[in-house]
């Protein structure tokens, strides 16, 4: 990838001017350093297609007279960018500037004069002093995606040295007065249009960024600017709308993202930033698709579980089940029965459910009879981790208070369950859920985008990611 690829995250076109980010992204000094030390490489490569036109003329020598010459087959044999800087112009945009660049030609010379004596041979020329500048325009396409250009570029040649093989001293008279502003006009015509190719060859990439991406089978995420990059003197701040939706149902959740400050570290290249708002408009979207109400059987307790999910088990708290229902099978059904909260703060993050658990006895036709029905309301803590580019976790119990809702077989003390469904939750359900949760979400990423170095911390509101980058393709 090109240096350019740091600019992709600054080209989204604002979907609306006033709402809260849910993710935010801070490209620092250092990343915006590594993105032009591989653009610079890129930039020398398409340089040195550089094709310099066959030159010819007639001019006046003393004491010679009138001399016919050209210059062919001029080829670039090195150049070099030895020293190159991208600026921020805070509030605008971003400007490459380029110095003290260098061309190294061989071509083949040929003169005429007198009208029958003729001369040729080989050159070398040495261009130095060499500087191109450039400022780049980040737009949208029709898609959302960005697209960049390069405007207001301007290259300038400046010293020249060129040795003849063959032929006499009075060649570099008229290379020093003629040949010389014709090689140098020549080669500034052909700078920028290869600058500005180099920059534009950028976009087909730019089509690989995830404005719009998959988590899984229910769910995406929408990484869409909510307003426009704020460009600073040491860093580009981008605001991203960090909201998950069901995969072609983008309803939006009954809460809005709060503000939420991004420290001012800037070790690491990039810094991103997901708030409780994006973690929480996941639970939305799973919880309205149905995806965090589950059916427990007992083939989902290990075999080695004292406990079974069978009347004979329940009955020995419930006396009434095993009568009613002697030597049958049990299903639970556990609902959520609304949307999960999410809290972050102090490295702790923790997630509060209301669910409901149904239990039902298996008739030996299969229909489901229902036993009773519970509350219970769960806290659990969730480890957050990176894995690749993705942000995953596991979740272990905290606690799980339960109460009566509704019996069909008499009252009972709901206390006396507590560990059996403590014990269901440990092996039955915690195992489901983390299976999902370390599939993780992807975060914002162009390309063939690799972290590096990279380390995650829960603060108040919020997570953030201190990271460097790679692009390895």
């Amino acid at each position: 990838m090109h240096l350019w690829c740091w600019l992709a995250l600054v080209a989204f076109i604002p979907v609306t001017s006033s709402t809260s980010p849910g993710v935010k992204v801070k490209i620092t000094e250092k990343g915006l350093e590594y993105g032009k030390q591989i653009g610079m490489v890129t930039l020398q490569q398409k340089l040195k297609a550089i094709k310099v036109p066959d030159i010819s003329g007639t001019q006046k020598v003393a004491p010679i007279g009138k001399v016919r010459y050209s210059l062919s087959k001029m080829q670039i044999m090195n150049l070099g960018l030895p020293k190159s800087a991208l600026t921020l112009a805070p509030g605008t945009g971003v400007s490459l500037s380029i110095s003290n660049a260098f061309i190294n030609l061989h071509g083949n010379w040929k003169v005429k004069y007198m009208n029958f004596i003729k001369d040729s041979g080989s050159f070398d020329l040495s261009v130095n002093g060499l500087t191109i500048t450039t400022s780049i325009s980040v737009k949208s396409d029709e898609t959302g995606r960005p697209v960049v250009n390069s405007v207001n570029c301007g290259a300038t040649v400046g010293s020249a040295k060129i040795k003849f093989h063959g032929g006499a001293s009075w060649l570099y008279n008229l290379f020093s007065k003629f040949i010389d502003q014709a090689l140098r006009k020549a080669l500034q015509k052909q700078i920028c249009p290869l600058v500005a190719d180099a920059i534009s060859e950028l976009n087909p990439h730019l089509k690989t960024l995830n404005v719009l991406a998959k988590v899984d089978k229910l769910a995406e995420i929408e990484y869409s600017m909510v307003s426009s990059p704020v460009i600073s003197k040491s860093s580009i701040d981008l605001s991203l709308k960090g909201e998950f939706y069901n995969i072609g149902q983008h309803q939006e959740p009954p809460f809005s993202p709060k503000p939420f400050p991004m420290p001012p570290q800037v070790n690491n290249m990039l810094y991103i930033g997901v708030s409780t708002f994006t973690i929480n408009s996941a639970a939305f979207v799973y919880n309205k698709a149905g995806a965090l109400s589950l059916f427990i059987t007992d083939d989902m307790i290990p075999p080695s579980s004292p406990i079974r999910l069978n009347t004979r088990t329940f009955g020995a708290f419930i006396p009434q089940i095993a009568k009613r229902f002697p030597g049958l099978m049990m299903k639970l059904l556990v609902k959520t029965v609304k949307d999960p909260g999410i809290t972050l703060e102090g490295n702790n993050v923790t997630v509060q459910t209301t669910s409901t658990v149904t239990a039902y006895a298996i008739q030996p036709n299969s229909t489901l009879t229902p036993l009773f029905i519970l509350n219970v309301d769960i806290s659990v803590s969730a480890r957050m981790y990176l894995t690749e580019m993705r942000l995953a976790g596991a979740v272990a119990l905290n606690t799980m208070d339960m109460n009566l809702r509704t019996s069909y077989v008499g009252d009972f003390q709901v206390r006396p369950l507590q560990n059996i469904f403590q014990i269901v939750l440990k092996v039955a359900v915690i195992p489901r859920v983390n299976a999902q949760f370390q599939k993780g979400c992807p975060l914002p990423a162009i390309g063939k985008m690799k972290l590096v170095n990279s380390q995650l911390q829960v603060l108040k509101g919020y997570m953030l990611i201190g990271t460097d980058v790679q692009f390895t393709g």
